[in-house]
């Protein structure tokens, strides 16, 4: 299924509305002037809301589910419909995070 490259700065939350942004190790391929992220980037999460007892809300969100088709430097690209797993700094598993907007011009599979 095609779907457009996920990148830094694309808009993304967390099951509880924290915001996900990605710093990408990749440099060279740009959409739009920012860089696609890639299978290995750690994305991090800010202001997740999932406070309840005990306190353990959303920080990082490793993506599971790259391109089969996009590679940049060895490494699969993340796509908008790319899946990850938002989890709590203990690495407990919170949910699925939510990509909600990203450039609409680079597509892959």
């Amino acid at each position: 299924m095609t779907a457009f490259l996920f990148h830094e700065g694309a808009g993304a939350i967390c099951t509880h509305g924290g915001q996900v942004s990605t710093l990408s190790s990749n440099k060279q391929v740009l959409v739009n002037g920012m860089a696609v992220v890639v299978q290995s980037d750690i994305s991090q999460v800010a202001g997740c809301a999932f406070t309840v007892p005990p306190n353990q809300p959303c920080v990082t969100v490793p993506w599971l589910t790259p391109a089969v088709k996009v590679f940049i430097n060895g490494q699969p690209a993340i796509l908008q419909s790319s899946s990850g797993i938002c989890q709590s700094a203990e690495q407990i598993p919170q949910g699925q995070p939510m990509i909600i907007s990203t450039q609409t011009r680079v597509s892959g599979t």
